[in-house]
């Protein structure tokens, strides 16, 4: 049904010019504000042209899962960018992490390492493709 129609996805956030500064000068997204007033609102792109649509919400409450993964060929070095840039990596019970918190063996999965946005929205980094 919907396979051939275009798509995007979207999250909130409590602070939108903090969503523009973090996904714009710290991860390097590019960002465009829409809108005015109340009904400003964020689109970010993706790699290949993926839009993503980011909104203000007053009662906002984090996501608990993976909002975005951002797939790499070299993790270490992302991760030490990230690091660099004052973003601090998360630790999950039941995922051992390495110092710099990547996660090297996930049950087979890719190597991994998770980080918040400032609105506390989990976001990841992984070697390879999904």
């Amino acid at each position: 049904m919907f396979g051939e129609t275009s798509a995007f996805s979207g999250f909130s956030v409590d602070d939108l010019d903090a969503a523009r500064r973090f996904y714009g000068e710290t991860l390097g997204l590019k960002v465009e504000e829409r809108g005015e007033g109340e009904m400003r609102v964020l689109g970010l792109t993706l790699a290949g042209g993926a839009p993503v649509f980011v909104y203000p919400k007053e009662d906002h409450t984090p996501a608990t899962f993976t909002i975005l993964n951002f797939a790499v060929d070299d993790i270490d070095r992302a991760v030490d960018e990230l690091t660099d840039r004052g973003v601090t990596m998360e630790r999950y019970p039941g995922f051992e992490a390495d110092a710099k918190g990547i996660v090297r063996n996930a049950g087979g999965g890719p190597e991994i390492a998770w980080f918040k946005d400032p609105a506390g929205n989990v976001l990841s980094v992984l070697h390879g493709d999904m």
